[in-house]
């Protein structure tokens, strides 16, 4: 463990957050937590966490702040607001946003928290609730080199797959290009299991074949059988993805990239948030798909 980095702040206890923060507890380091709604914090003041009642608080006494909130605005206030890390955060420390945002965005922020001697790493991630859970998440960061190095402690007890992909943003444009694939993914997975169902297959079945051959991916190994089980928990939500859907387009619009595929996807999941399945998991886009062939796969 980087002997400068043992004290961290976290921000941000979500379906995400929450289980990743733990992992970095589990790991040996010393946590001040805060989220917006307080009693979120409970469960990691019980196992040995301080609760801290700003993200200026989080970070006063931190080596590392992690930060894994739902969009650009609510980075910007936990970063930059009125009670925001940059207000507290000391020359050296570490700022680390798992979130998923804009990479515009980030790099202006990397500025700004720069300008202070504070360091920033945009390093989202990938793997789920599930990845999150088990610490086996892929990271991919962006940032200063030697910011990385200082992290990477941090990181290996957060997941498996860590790799630094260059300056700031370039964190946020490869997890960009890794919901391109989440969402199209998704889509085949559900045209897919519609087929089955519609061929006389049991779902369930096919899916166990499918996983064994090429046709094979995480969102079909992973979601494939919540579909066919008619599970709609989220692990990650439509309303969410959605998000990430809108920061590709404007990334691609940025490049004058045509993005055909990730443009029809975006329109299912819109879909699927009109028939009521923003806070469903993204595996709930198949409602949409159910719609358009008046055909069920699950109850």
């Amino acid at each position: 463990m980087a002997e400068n980095i043992r004290k961290v702040g976290f921000i941000g206890l979500g379906i995400m957050g929450l289980p990743m923060a733990r992992n970095l507890m589990k790991a040996g380091f010393e946590l001040t937590v805060y989220n917006r709604t307080r009693s979120r914090t409970d469960a990691l003041a019980a196992e040995g966490a301080k609760v801290a009642s700003s993200p200026k608080a989080a970070a006063a006494e931190a080596g590392a702040v992690v930060c894994i909130v739902t969009d650009t605005p609510d980075v910007e206030a936990v970063l930059l607001g009125q009670e925001g890390v940059i207000h507290s955060a000391r020359p050296g420390t570490v700022v680390i946003d798992m979130s998923t945002i804009s990479p515009k965005a980030t790099r202006r922020m990397a500025e700004a928290l720069r300008a202070r001697g504070i360091g920033m790493l945009d390093a989202p991630v990938s793997g789920g609730d599930i990845g999150a859970q088990k610490g086996t998440l892929t990271i991919m960061v962006g940032g200063e080199a030697s910011d990385f190095d200082r992290a990477r402690p941090l990181f290996e007890a957060m997941g498996k797959t860590i790799t630094h992909m260059g300056p700031s943003g370039s964190g946020q444009s490869t997890k960009l290009c890794n919901q391109v694939l989440v969402a199209i993914h998704l889509m085949a997975v559900s045209e897919s299991l519609l087929l089955a169902r519609e061929s006389g297959l049991d779902p369930s079945l096919a899916i166990q074949v499918l996983t064994g051959g090429a046709a094979n991916s995480w969102s079909l190994q992973n979601l494939g059988p919540r579909i066919a089980a008619g599970d709609h928990a989220p692990g990650f939500m439509v309303k969410l993805l959605l998000k990430d859907l809108k920061l590709i387009r404007e990334a691609a619009a940025e490049g004058e990239l045509p993005i055909p595929f990730t443009a029809l996807a975006e329109q299912m999941f819109i879909s699927a948030a009109k028939l009521g399945c923003g806070d469903l998991g993204t595996q709930s886009v198949i409602r949409a798909f159910e719609q358009l062939a008046d055909c069920r796969i699950a109850g």
